[in-house]
């Protein structure tokens, strides 16, 4: 092929690809519409076992899941106390149903056509997945208003690189974490919406929702707030976005209240939409719509009358609720010390471990380069440059966060994609439409974004190639820690799975005295009930079930005793019994992981078809204490 034959065949080729890219530029909507699709038939298909099983492997999830069967087989709508977790009070779950809804509604959707065991693993399989289309949309249309051509195709698939954040939306993950990230992702999109009335209506609405349906995103939410008040401090006219967030935000949030707080949630709590969150987010709407009418044509003029609104509205806060403002979750120091600080998702980043950190900060940094490069490229549209401002800004406040707790990690990594979406399409265009000395540079421009694309599977190799750069050499594992940490991962697997949980449907129902991470787990696979879960508002049975376990045999049975508890479960290797172990070696759990058990408790034997996980007891409340037996093998 001649000179002059390869070029119009290139020519040919841009032409194609130019009229493809104005095709899908009009059709981005349905474009996303049918990634979706696709995806959810990838994940269905994927994770068939994990449906097959009902693997609800996080407690909210199946806490979630029996909230739902409950409230179908007939409990009150703002009646959300789980009964089956300390019977017969039961425990005071600090939701919303509003999660609840696509879930008991693909629930009666599949049971006209199936059994109803099937139709609920099919409703847990495909509601996780509803978020993730607002969630792609959302990031599209902040690709589209960044950049404009098809850079929204890769903003929206990029969750898919997004390790922590894409585990939020994957079938069985029915809990709300997935919908409160697509609201503050759509949140962003409103910030920076063109269309001034829609994007403060969306933004406003999007943030009222996430606070119905938790308040984990607030401090997300209120720095969104914060970008809309500081547009309209510089940006004379910018009130005419502050001015529909203030209305809709305000007006939503006391709807929402009426319509979905249950009856705990109407006392004056600081962890869910209650009154005191209706009267500060009516403040805050009343304080914003109060500016944005103000005739104010200087931006010190508005800058001050800003600081003396906000500080009246902080001033109403502080002086009423002073607690909400200092701590939402309100549990004591020692239920802090105990159980709060062992969760690893409450902790900072710098403890984790480098496996997990640099797959989780891969996305962020490569969006801070990408950030910095936009930054440059858009320094004399003063428009654009407001937009990737705030759209920077967000990025830099959630990855912070991870310093704080490593919970913000979803949040961290979905947020840094329209800045990392953009540099890859950037990077991509010069592949293709540059010269060769720059589509050299794009290659290995392409070569880096891939890697951090594929941060997790690439994790290992990353880790040779830095040892060799370094000259560090990789540090071996322990054999008995390597042997302990497979031990504790297989003992985490089959204590929750459904088959070794459903034989204890051989037993009439009865309460079983077991760790907290377990509690949610049996209620949700049998009809037994349990002690606890991992919910701060009943800390005093944390508290409780913590004392038995470190305490003392004689300590034990008192405290079973008080919550009714006629069995007790023990699963040796299981995560939370490690904690136990290792902070009182003389306890009561310690004693039994020795092979030494009171008198009292009387080992169950289960029919079986394989090795049961775990060992079952009966408590004897009749029989004296004291007295140790050899534990049975």
């Amino acid at each position: 092929m001649n000179l002059q034959s390869s070029l119009a065949l290139r020519g040919t080729i841009l032409r194609v690809l130019t009229c493809l890219s104005a095709w899908a530029e009009r059709h981005w909507k349905w474009l996303t519409f049918l990634m979706w699709v696709a995806a959810v038939a990838w994940l269905l298909y994927s994770r068939w076992p994990s449906v097959h099983w009902l693997t609800l492997n996080d407690t909210d999830d199946n806490i979630r899941f029996v909230q739902v069967k409950d409230w179908l087989a007939g409990q009150g709508w703002y009646d959300l106390r789980q009964y089956r977790l300390d019977p017969p009070a039961g425990f005071n779950i600090h939701w919303s149903r509003l999660v609840d809804l696509p879930l008991a509604a693909l629930m009666l959707f599949f049971r006209a056509f199936v059994e109803q065991g099937l139709a609920d693993r099919l409703a847990c399989a495909i509601a996780p997945m509803i978020p993730l289309l607002p969630l792609m949309l959302a990031l599209g249309f902040i690709a589209r208003r960044l950049a404009g051509g098809n850079g929204w195709i890769l903003a929206a698939l990029a969750p898919f690189a997004a390790q922590m954040g894409i585990s939020m939306f994957v079938p069985m993950r029915i809990d709300h974490h997935g919908w409160q990230l697509a609201l503050v992702v759509t949140m962003l999109a409103g910030l920076i919406d063109r269309n001034w009335l829609r994007g403060g209506v969306i933004a406003g609405v999007s943030s009222a929702l996430s606070i119905a349906i938790g308040m984990e995103m607030i401090v997300y939410l209120a720095a969104g707030g914060a970008l809309i008040a500081l547009r309209w401090v510089f940006k004379e006219g910018a009130g005419r976005r502050m001015l529909p967030y203030a209305l809709s935000l305000a007006g939503s949030v006391s709807i929402l209240f009426l319509l979905f707080a249950s009856y705990a949630n109407r006392q004056m709590v600081c962890d869910a939409i209650s009154p005191i969150w209706v009267a500060i987010f009516g403040a805050v709407g009343a304080g914003m719509t109060l500016l944005a009418m103000l005739p104010l044509r200087s931006w010190p003029a508005r800058l001050a009358a800003g600081v003396i609104v906000g500080a009246a509205v902080a001033a109403f806060a502080w002086l009423n609720w002073p607690q909400c403002l200092t701590g939402a979750y309100q549990i004591s120091p020692e239920l802090e010390r105990l159980w709060l600080s062992n969760i690893r998702e409450a902790k900072p980043i710098t403890v984790q471990a480098r496996s997990l950190v640099v797959p989780l900060m891969a996305i962020p940094v490569a969006g801070l380069f990408g950030l910095i490069w936009a930054l440059w490229e858009s320094r004399r549209d003063s428009d654009r440059l407001w937009a990737w401002a705030t759209v920077g800004l967000m990025m830099l406040f959630s990855t912070a966060l991870l310093f704080w707790q490593l919970r913000a990690g979803p949040a961290a990594q979905l947020m840094a994609i329209p800045a990392a979406a953009w540099a890859a399409h950037r990077v991509i265009r010069a592949v293709i439409f540059g010269r060769p000395l720059v589509r050299l540079l794009g290659v290995c421009g392409i070569a880096l974004i891939a890697t951090a694309a594929f941060a997790t599977p690439l994790y290992p190799q990353m880790n040779q190639l830095w040892a060799a750069i370094s000259g560090e050499r990789p540090k071996a594992e322990q054999p008995g820690r390597k042997a302990r940490r497979q031990a504790i991962n297989k003992a985490n697997g089959r204590c929750r799975s459904l088959p070794a949980l459903e034989v204890l449907n051989q037993l009439p129902p009865a309460t079983i005295f077991t760790m907290v991470d377990l509690g949610p787990r049996i209620i949700a696979t049998t009809h037994h009930s349990a002690l606890a879960g991992p919910y701060h508002r009943n800390g005093k049975v944390i508290l409780d079930l913590h004392h038995a376990f470190d305490g003392s045999p004689d300590a034990f049975r008192p405290i079973a005793a008080r919550h009714h508890a006629t069995y007790l479960l023990i699963c040796p290797g299981f995560p939370e019994g490690t904690v136990y172990q290792a902070r009182s070696p003389r306890g009561f759990y310690a004693g039994l992981m020795r092979g030494g058990r009171p008198g009292w408790l009387h080992p169950v034997s289960l029919k079986s078809g394989f090795a049961l996980p775990y060992t079952l007891y009966r408590i004897d409340y009749s029989a004296p204490g004291g007295e140790k037996v050899p534990q049975q093998r």
